[in-house]
């Protein structure tokens, strides 16, 4: 017998958007997680106590990013695993949270493989800055073996930043503020992550800046023209592509060619609609590339 939650979850992951996608497969790794430490603990297995005696869980320290790159060089699929993990209740619930909402904005803007793009070259940014300050500055020397990154802040950071650099007046209502702008919002995150680096976890903190220098750098580029992850996408599509099933049996649908032509121009001018909506709203910079190039080729009859 299906279990109808499991079946919703599957059709959400199958059919949702890659945002949905990315918050499935963060808790997923939760889940995961925390069902392992429950058995060791049910079982009396030790925890992985190896980290200058700190507790940390077996598959959490397999699947975290070193700072030791004797350690990285051991497990580098961590480089990728790290921004899945995440071990407290608060730690994924505001992730999640705040990753739901900038990256809802996000997708009003920009494509979801844009989405994707930005959350995995965001995470490998962060995790670049965090190895590189700790194999850099003479204060974290003493803790080089001992640390780990996880989570997926630095990951959030870079969508964050991205879409408050592409629509800086964007406002946002928050409880007790009010509307503020994303642009606010964005200087306030840096901040705190810039004076947090002094705390107990540096790490984290120096880790989200990462992310954030990603997104900002990624969207001044790409405002201007250059789209700095069109190679990741290419690559990203060439992997999706070689898991992808080829159908057997390709069905050509004949029906009438009048009105597939009525039904095709119904619906450019439902999107057409839509572009100018967001035109009259947040101006013509606001659009997509691919939004554009369909503007343009209308405004040509070149459909």
């Amino acid at each position: 017998m299906n279990n109808p939650i499991l079946e919703e979850i599957k059709r959400e992951f199958r059919q949702g958007t890659v945002l949905t996608k990315l918050i499935i497969i963060n808790i997923g790794v939760f889940l995961l997680i925390n069902i392992v430490d429950l058995i060791f603990f049910l079982f009396r297995i030790p925890e992985f106590n190896s980290l200058c005696g700190n507790p940390v869980s077996f598959l959490s320290y397999w699947i975290s990013v070193p700072a030791n790159l004797f350690q990285l060089a051991l497990k580098p699929w961590t480089i990728i695993t790290y921004m899945f993990v995440h071990e407290g209740l608060m730690h994924i619930l505001l992730n999640m949270l705040v990753f739901y909402f900038s990256g809802k904005i996000f997708l009003l803007y920009l494509s979801e493989k844009k989405l994707l793009t930005t959350y995995l070259i965001g995470g490998f940014a962060g995790a670049a800055l965090f190895i590189f300050s700790y194999n850099i500055f003479p204060i974290f020397q003493g803790s080089i073996d001992c640390a780990l990154c996880l989570g997926a802040s630095a990951s959030v950071m870079a969508v964050i930043i991205a879409i408050a650099t592409y629509v800086p007046e964007y406002s946002v209502n928050l409880v007790l503020l009010g509307p503020v702008r994303l642009k606010y919002i964005a200087i306030v995150y840096v901040l705190i992550d810039i004076i947090s680096i002094k705390s107990s976890n540096a790490g984290g903190h120096i880790a989200h800046l990462g992310g954030a220098l990603w997104g900002y750098f990624y969207i001044v580029r790409f405002k201007k023209g250059q789209d700095l992850s069109e190679f990741f996408e290419r690559t990203i599509d060439f992997i999706s592509g070689v898991f992808k099933k080829n159908p057997k049996i390709k069905i050509v649908h004949k029906g009438n060619p009048d009105q597939r032509y009525s039904e095709e121009k119904i619906s450019r001018q439902k999107k057409l609609d839509l572009i100018l909506d967001k035109i009259s709203k947040s101006g013509y910079e606001s659009l997509s590339r691919e939004e554009k190039d369909f503007l343009f080729k209308t405004s040509n009859n070149k459909f």
